[in-house]
């Protein structure tokens, strides 16, 4: 069963200023919430004060954020990126109850999860965020880990970016987190927010048009069968069931923001692989990580 609901179009949530907002007001979504919008100079963004935790991620461009709550009052400057397949950023994370403002030019996104847990304001500069080279082969992908557990004293949101190089397959083998199993299966939703470009190294007509493939399916009673075509600024939600691949087609790069929080009482992401294909980790020891990996050299550690 495809349900419109699951899938977001680049720009089809508009709300003050934003591209597109993310929150518990779509039917069936409850506990995280995600924001993204352009600015030029002179231009700005704002955050409302409310019981949710944010991290500010840019995604090109930089900016500026004022904030003001429980958490902290400030500024912070965010130097960002090119683009996002230029390597990891700079974040931000507002504590609950903060307002903020963003200033500056280029195109930022707000992950969020709702809690009323306030957490300092904490500011996470690019050379201090974890950068995994996950799986191998043609399922090699780069992972940014600035809002998971190990990385970031937040209370209840995770969040990390993945770049997977062009013709390969991310989030595989195809995994789900929608029950709670103690150390084993932790109870997530999760938001991925896609962007797309032409490989790099590559020179491509101007009629290219950069997509990647989504795909999510049931993994018990409740229906869900989603399997979509993504380009820049299309957002996919995933509230439970088997989810994977995610495939960067051949030609072009894929990235893709993740955004995960639930109602369980440990912050922490566990998953159950689906058996039919979860085998395929174990071929991983003979291969190779992909040489085009990783992306923006010269800010990994």
């Amino acid at each position: 069963m495809t349900n419109d609901t699951w899938f977001i179009p680049a720009g089809s949530r508009p709300e003050a200023g934003w591209t597109d907002v993310v929150d518990g007001r779509i039917a069936g979504w409850a506990h995280t919430g995600l924001r993204t919008g352009s600015l030029a100079d002179g231009g700005e963004l704002r955050l409302p004060a409310g019981a949710v935790e944010r991290i500010v991620v840019p995604l090109a461009g930089s900016f500026e954020v004022t904030y003001d709550g429980a958490a902290g009052t400030g500024a912070q400057g965010l130097e960002g990126r090119g683009s996002v397949f230029d390597g990891p950023t700079d974040v931000l994370y507002l504590g609950s109850g903060t307002e903020a403002r963003i200033t500056g030019a280029g195109r930022v996104a707000v992950a969020g999860a709702i809690t009323a847990v306030v957490k300092p304001t904490t500011y996470t500069a690019r050379q201090d965020v974890p950068v995994e080279l996950r799986g191998a082969g043609h399922a090699s992908r780069q992972v940014h880990n600035f809002g998971t557990p190990a990385a970031l004293d937040a209370d209840r949101v995770i969040v990390c970016e993945v770049i997977t190089p062009a013709g390969n397959w991310s989030s595989y083998p195809p995994h789900k987190h929608d029950t709670t199993v103690p150390g084993v299966e932790s109870d997530l939703e999760e938001i991925y927010y896609y962007e797309a470009a032409v490989a790099r190294g590559l020179e491509a007509p101007p009629e290219a048009d950069p997509f990647a493939l989504h795909r999510t399916y049931a993994s018990d009673d409740r229906p869900i069968d989603e399997f979509r075509q993504v380009r820049t600024g299309d957002i996919a939600l995933v509230p439970y069931g088997w989810h994977g691949p995610a495939v960067a087609a051949p030609g072009y790069d894929m990235y893709y923001l993740n955004v995960m929080a639930g109602p369980g009482p440990e912050r922490v992401w566990d998953i159950t692989d689906d058996p039919a294909h979860g085998w395929v980790r174990q071929a991983w020891g003979s291969e190779s990580i992909d040489p085009r990996l990783p992306y923006g050299k010269d800010r990994v550690r």
